[in-house]
């Protein structure tokens, strides 16, 4: 199996260490717990609308997949909207544990930059190969992680399922609620 395929079957399990070591060496205050949250709010509502318009297809992780090429709500401005909200998930949660700082702010940004430019490589031949034209005009228009300032316009228009998105989202706010959790007594208790 080769290292792109790995980390996209375990993308959700690859964070752990990470999680692992900016619990042990947490330092958190009100304020960065504070800073933390508004940043991981702010990763978890774009994950949130990505998931609300790509559906269950974002949840695969026996390989990269997708009936339609979906170019509407963030992923109109954004090729990866998700990758860019765990981003944010990711550095709020280090923000929030003040550990190591700033080195753990550097060595997420490079695990992060490794890691879900492999992913990318996996999914994007998946989708040239699948959507040929139509995803080659996508990636001429929506850059993979730097936002667009207006939408694009792709040939298909899809509504957001946000009962769904819930659904899909649960194991992610669960985590996100556990996480949070042990920080704050991390702050309070030590």
């Amino acid at each position: 199996m080769n290292l792109s395929l790995f980390l996209f079957k375990n993308r959700s399990y690859t964070p752990v260490p990470l999680i692992i070591l900016a619990l042990i060496f947490a330092d958190p205050s009100l304020w960065s717990v504070l800073g933390g949250l508004a940043v991981m709010l702010i990763g978890e509502t774009i994950r949130f609308r990505g998931v609300a318009f790509a559906g269950s297809a974002t949840r695969t992780t026996s390989q990269a997949g997708g009936a339609e090429l979906i170019t509407s709500g963030p992923f109109a401005y954004v090729r990866n909207p998700l990758y860019v909200g765990n981003f944010f998930l990711a550095l709020g949660f280090v923000i929030m544990a003040w550990a190591l700082m700033p080195y753990m702010v550097a060595l997420l940004i490079i695990l992060f930059a490794v890691q879900y430019s492999l992913i990318v490589k996996h999914e994007e031949a998946y989708l040239l190969e699948t959507f040929q034209d139509e995803y080659k005009v996508y990636t001429l228009n929506v850059r993979r992680w730097l936002p667009r300032l207006s939408p694009f316009i792709g040939h298909t228009k899809h509504e957001p399922n946000v009962k769904g998105a819930f659904r899909s989202e649960r194991n992610t706010f669960q985590s996100i609620l556990i996480v949070t959790v042990i920080i704050i007594l991390r702050w309070l208790l030590f």
